[in-house]
């Protein structure tokens, strides 16, 4: 009896020791990068991800043409709750626009077409404050997505929302000088990749159930200086939406002022509500459209 394998046993054969190849050389890289910072399970699991982020990564190129068409968005429950009560995915699809995106690391990765990719860009901590931003564009850039970034930078149009806490709970002048000093360090990450658009949304404003005036106030100077020339200086690569003055009371309008308008909260939760995500979701994406057809 013939035992020679057959091709196609062969590549399956292949492929699975690429696979297990890889996978054991994201588990060495990711426990160089992150040493004792995460216990052995999340280690696994970051290296599981960060394997089939690699598997995947010509098809998440592919959708790469040289137009500013592959869009990642990098967020939390406001950003998805944007995509799936506004419809920004399908409204960006209506423009040419193919947006994937990055939620909470357990929810992971999904593609232009709302399927999940099976796999997270591992963002650390799970968090996207100020702080956390600048952590994650200061990782090191490879070819391939081994971290972050990597994953981020493969697509041509990132789009990055800090969530709604601690972001708007500016406990002091000096935690705002601090949130500042972070988005430097993003901006100066951004400066250096002039072939890619970023899009930042500030950050939501909090209920009044869970905010004061005077923290309240600092977030309205948060997202005004993000929105401003002196933050922006001379990079052209990139947009700034103004998220929190859309759904935020003015300023000097009274007690609830720079906090969730009352028409787009449910209750105490600082979560936009559905009114507040299908009337923001059409403005929002023309924004991003507005940006691709402005750049370069």
């Amino acid at each position: 009896m013939d035992t020679t394998p057959k091709p196609a046993h062969r590549q399956r054969r292949l492929f699975i020791l690429t696979t297990l190849l890889l996978a054991l050389f994201a588990l060495l890289l990711v426990a160089a990068i992150l040493r004792t910072s995460v216990g052995p399970r999340r280690m696994a699991r970051i290296a599981l991800d960060t394997t089939r982020a690699v598997l995947d990564s010509r098809r998440v190129r592919s959708t790469s043409q040289g137009d500013y068409t592959n869009l990642v968005f990098l967020h939390q429950s406001t950003g998805a709750n944007l995509m799936r009560e506004g419809h920004l995915r399908e409204r960006l699809a209506d423009e040419g626009l193919l947006l994937w995106d990055q939620g909470y690391n357990y929810l992971g990765l999904t593609d232009a077409y709302g399927n999940p990719a099976g796999y997270s860009y591992s963002v650390p901590d799970d968090k996207t404050d100020p702080a956390a931003l600048a952590q994650l564009f200061s990782q090191r850039e490879y070819p391939l997505p081994l971290n972050t970034l990597s994953g981020l930078l493969q697509h041509e149009v990132i789009i990055l929302k800090s969530c709604f806490d601690p972001t708007s709970r500016i406990e002091s002048d000096e935690q705002l000088e601090a949130d500042k000093a972070a988005y430097l360090k993003i901006r100066q990450r951004m400066g250096q990749h002039p072939e890619k658009l970023f899009i930042l949304l500030t950050q939501p404003p909090l209920n009044p159930a869970e905010t004061d005036t005077t923290q309240a106030r600092r977030a309205r100077l948060l997202a005004d200086w993000l929105g401003s020339e002196e933050f922006k200086g001379s990079l052209k690569n990139l947009y700034v939406f103004d998220l929190f003055d859309r759904l935020a009371a003015a300023d000097g309008s009274g007690p609830e002022a720079n906090m969730l308008r009352a028409e787009y909260r449910n209750g105490d939760d600082s979560h936009p509500n559905t009114r507040a995500n299908e009337a923001l979701a059409p403005d929002v994406a023309a924004f991003i459209a507005q940006a691709i057809e402005e750049f370069p």
